[in-house]
C-alpha cells in the first residue's frame, strides 16, 4: 500500500510533459515597417523624377517641374523622343560593349582574388594573420579620389619607361577597380567562410585532398551566395562609374556609357531630358543583374554576422 501511495504521489511529476514551444514567427514592429516604407519611397523618388522627364517635352521641361504633371497628367505632351535621341547620343552599339569590357573583369578580378586571400585568412595559420586582416580592414577606408593622380603618375611612368600604354585603354579601369574592392570582398568573404562546417574542411584533408582542391571543389562552391552577393555589389559599382573612367580611360573609341550621359547635358545644361532618358538605357543591365541574383544577397551579407 505504502509503495503503491509512493508511485502514486511521484509519477505525475516524473511523466509531467513540457508544454510546446510556440511556432509563431515574431510579428514584424510597425514603426520599423514605416520608417523603412518611408525611405524607400523617398529613395524612388528622383527616380521618378527622372522617369518623368525623359516622356516631357523640352519645352514642358523647360517650362515647369516634373512634380507638376500629377495636377493635369492627361493635358501634358507626352514623348518618347527623348530616348532615340539619347540612344544615338550615347553610340549604344559600341558604348554598351565597352561598359561591359570595363565591368566584367573588373568584377571577376577582385572576386578571384579576394576569395583566394579570404580562404588563406580563415583556414592558414601564420604569424601576425590578424595584423595583416587588420590593415586589410584600414584599407577600406581610403577613399579613390585620393589616390588617384599617384595612380594617374604611375601609370604615366610605367608607360614611359615600357612602351606600354594602359592610360585610355581598359587594364588602367580594371587595376584600379580591383584594387580598391579587395579589401571589402576579402572582409565579406572571410565573415562567410568562417562560418563554414570545418569538420568538412578536415576530413578532406584526412583524404589526402590539397588546398587547391579544398578550395575549389568544397569552399568556393559552399560560398557561392557571398561571392554573388559581392559580384552585385561590384557590378552595380563599375557599371555606374563615371570618375575612373573619366581620367583613366578617357573619350575616345573605349569611353564607357556614363561617360556618354555626360556629353548628353550639353554645354549649357539644356539637355535635361536626354539625360533622363539616357540613365533608365543604362539603368536597364543593372537591374536585370540585381533581379537575377536578388536570392543570393541577403544571404551572403548576413551569413557571417552570426556564427
Amino acid at each position: 500500500m505504502t509503495a503503491t501511495t509512493t508511485i502514486t504521489a511521484v509519477n505525475p511529476t516524473a511523466k509531467k510533459k513540457r508544454k510546446p514551444q510556440s511556432t509563431e514567427q515574431p510579428k514584424p514592429r510597425v514603426l520599423t515597417t514605416i520608417l523603412m516604407g518611408i525611405i524607400s519611397v523617398a529613395w524612388l523618388v528622383p527616380v521618378a523624377g527622372l522617369l518623368v522627364t525623359s516622356f516631357r517635352s523640352k519645352a514642358d521641361v523647360d517650362a515647369s517641374g516634373w512634380w507638376t504633371v500629377f495636377g493635369d497628367f492627361f493635358g501634358q505632351a507626352w514623348t518618347t523622343a527623348a530616348f532615340g535621341e539619347a540612344w544615338e547620343s550615347l553610340d549604344v552599339s559600341r558604348s554598351f560593349w565597352n561598359s561591359l569590357a570595363v565591368t566584367l573583369p573588373a568584377t571577376i578580378l577582385p572576386v578571384m582574388i579576394a576569395a583566394m586571400a579570404a580562404y588563406a585568412f580563415t583556414f592558414f595559420q601564420f604569424r601576425f594573420k590578424e595584423g595583416y586582416f587588420a590593415i586589410v580592414l584600414a584599407l577600406m577606408v581610403v577613399p579613390v579620389q585620393i589616390v588617384i593622380v599617384p595612380v594617374l603618375q604611375l601609370f604615366v611612368w610605367f608607360g614611359k619607361t615600357t612602351g606600354i600604354q594602359i592610360i585610355g585603354q581598359y587594364p588602367a579601369a580594371w587595376i584600379v577597380h580591383a584594387t580598391f574592392a579587395l579589401p571589402l570582398a576579402i572582409y565579406i568573404l572571410r565573415n562567410y567562410m568562417q562560418t563554414l562546417p570545418y569538420s568538412l574542411i578536415e576530413a578532406a584533408k584526412i583524404d589526402g585532398a590539397s588546398h587547391f582542391q579544398i578550395f575549389w571543389r568544397l569552399v568556393v562552391p559552399m560560398s557561392v551566395p557571398a561571392l554573388a552577393s559581392f559580384a552585385i555589389f561590384q557590378f552595380l559599382w563599375v557599371w555606374n562609374d563615371f570618375l575612373v573612367s573619366y581620367i583613366f580611360i578617357q573619350t575616345g573609341p573605349n569611353a564607357v556609357m556614363t561617360q556618354g550621359l555626360y556629353t548628353l547635358l550639353g554645354q549649357y545644361g539644356q539637355g535635361w531630358q536626354q539625360v533622363a532618358a539616357g540613365s533608365f538605357i543604362t539603368l536597364v543591365v543593372p537591374l536585370v543583374i540585381f533581379f537575377s541574383l536578388q536570392r543570393f544577397f541577403v544571404r551572403g551579407l548576413t551569413a557571417g554576422s552570426v556564427k
